[in-house]
């Protein structure tokens, strides 16, 4: 995934096997529950009003700003945030190990064993993005797509949707990665993947992907 791409958004079918999918299917599609009747903390019934939203910063990678609120006391506060483009993250599994990537992010001045993962492209669903950004990144194409589940990330901060898609049924294919992208391909045995995302430097998508896999029984 390049630092260098735009906001951009989804909205095409989460599933790619050369057929329409269905998004009312997956999980981030399915309704939220009847609050009626559930009892909540003090103040979530209150809707709390934007008296004022501005955009402080833009870098072409994200935009960066505050709203000011009114909260359920009346009082008014400014919460900062930063809005990311959608990205998508791949969970594949090639002769028994998982296919993943290594590369430097220098965010945080480290070496980082990920799953592949990009920006959701104008157009392309999650199940899209992630067959296209598995194919640039491994040099593997994906006969079958879908997305496992979409999360909304450190919602305390960003606007920021990530989706987490299987691919099933890999090819060798060309593999295209951008000017900005220094990886190498790894692969790790399914049954040891947990214990060795686990270790220090964690990603946080890496390890998210790979437990919902695992719940859904795909590992």
């Amino acid at each position: 995934m390049s630092d260098e791409d735009g906001p951009q958004g989804s909205e095409g079918s989460d599933e790619c096997d050369g057929g329409a999918g269905d998004p009312d299917s997956h999980p981030d599609a399915e309704s939220a529950p009847d609050p009626e009747g559930v009892d909540r903390p003090d103040g979530t019934d209150h809707d709390w009003p934007v008296l004022d939203s501005q955009v402080e910063y833009e870098t072409g990678w994200y935009t960066g700003g505050y709203d000011e609120v009114e909260q359920p006391d009346g009082s008014s506060k400014r919460y900062y945030w930063a809005e990311l483009p959608d990205a998508a993250v791949v969970v594949s599994v090639l002769d028994g190990e998982l296919l993943m990537v290594e590369q430097f992010r220098p965010t945080i001045r480290e070496h980082c064993l990920e799953l592949p993962a990009g920006i959701v492209e104008s157009g392309e669903s999650f199940a899209d993005a992630g067959r296209r950004e598995l194919r640039e990144e491994t040099g593997f194409e994906a006969e079958k797509c879908r997305l496992l589940q979409a999360v909304d990330c450190t919602t305390g901060l960003l606007r920021h949707r990530r989706g987490i898609v299987w691919a099933e049924g890999l090819e060798p294919a060309r593999r295209k990665l951008d000017g900005s992208e220094f990886l190498a391909v790894r692969t790790v045995p399914v049954e040891e993947a947990l214990e060795t995302v686990r270790e220090p430097p964690t990603n946080d998508a890496t390890l998210e992907g790979i437990l919902l896999a695992r719940a859904e029984g795909l590992l």
